[in-house]
């Protein structure tokens, strides 16, 4: 008897352990998604953002900047930074390298209104966000929020 129920106890960790294996792949399968939201005026916090963004989508997640306030200058053709070591980039230049790599940069809704900058200050393939579109994302369950 003591037999039986070893055998059945057996199966049923086999069989738990086999469901959570399917669920562990249908997790990895899905496309890892990250929103970075940057609204610092901190040169620092700015690099360090788009440092993690980059290391994020080199792991494979797609990436969404989304650049709110002061952080939206980094947007425009005109803005140059000062460099940051160790590696002597500019925040920008980091957002460039993200951007080509398949990251989407956008500016928050209210950047331009509320600016003396129109669309076309904006950089090549950087966007203007629409409050729907960012709040779907935000709200999606396969999207990790990052604030700087």
């Amino acid at each position: 008897m003591k037999s039986i129920k070893h055998i059945a106890a057996a199966c049923l960790v086999v069989g738990s352990l086999s469901i959570t294996a399917v669920q562990a792949e249908d997790s990895a399968t899905q496309a890892d998604q990250a929103l970075i939201i940057l609204t610092s005026p901190s040169l620092q916090t700015q690099g360090m953002a788009m440092v993690l963004g980059n290391a994020m989508q080199a792991k494979g997640v797609s990436v969404d900047v989304l650049l709110c306030d002061k952080a939206g200058d980094l947007a425009l053709k005109t803005t140059t930074s000062t460099t940051l070591k160790p590696r002597n980039v500019t925040p920008e230049q980091l957002m460039l390298k993200l951007q080509k790599s398949g990251g989407n940069i956008s500016v928050c809704a209210l950047y331009l209104p509320n600016s003396t900058h129109n669309k076309q200050d904006l950089r090549q393939d950087v966007s203007v966000a629409t409050p729907p579109q960012m709040a779907s994302m935000m709200s999606s369950s396969n999207v990790r929020v990052y604030n700087f």
